[in-house]
């Protein structure tokens, strides 16, 4: 049944982002077993991504932004993979403070392995989509992201109506 406070179209994207939850769930405990086949796990594959697909050196609050995760996170995350030497520290001339990070040989030995089993992996699930589906699909999903990072500011400045809790002083 439609919500009286959503047209149709609002609905439709409600079930969108519903659809999105679960499979960012599935994608994620795909990334989990492919990941962990080299000992490591879905976040940490994420870093080392972010690093690799730059092709450069990148700060955490970089790491963070280009992959929508909260720079505390990014910043244990590529702790570990400092520790597990997958990862390097390096000065960051542009602030004393942000340090550079940067992929070890062995890290980029494990990322191009990953990206191999992500390749069978990737090809194996689209088996039988239609490419014009799949491109229709990311056209969409990058549109929405635009317009959610566009709104961010303005969600988090509306005024919220305070909720009852039923003890106001009467």
């Amino acid at each position: 049944m439609a919500s009286p406070y959503r047209a149709s179209s609002g609905e439709t994207a409600t079930e969108i982002i519903l659809s999105t939850f679960r499979a960012n769930g599935l994608f994620l405990e795909a990334g989990d077993r492919i990941s962990g086949a080299h000992g490591l796990t879905s976040a940490r594959w994420q870093v080392l991504g972010a690093v690799a697909l730059a092709g450069r050196a990148l700060t955490v609050p970089q790491i963070a932004r280009r992959m929508g995760l909260a720079r505390q996170s990014v910043h244990a995350t590529v702790d570990r993979l400092v520790r597990d030497g997958l990862l390097k520290r390096l000065p960051n001339e542009d602030h004393r403070r942000s340090q550079l990070v940067d992929l070890t040989d062995r890290g980029r030995r494990i990322y191009r392995a990953l990206d191999r089993d992500r390749g069978v992996w990737i090809d194996d699930l689209v088996r039988g989509l239609r490419r014009t589906d799949l491109k229709t699909t990311l056209a969409v999903l990058d549109e929405l992201t635009r317009k959610l990072e566009a709104n961010r500011a303005s969600v988090a400045s509306r005024r919220r109506v305070p909720v009852s809790t039923g003890k106001e002083e009467r």
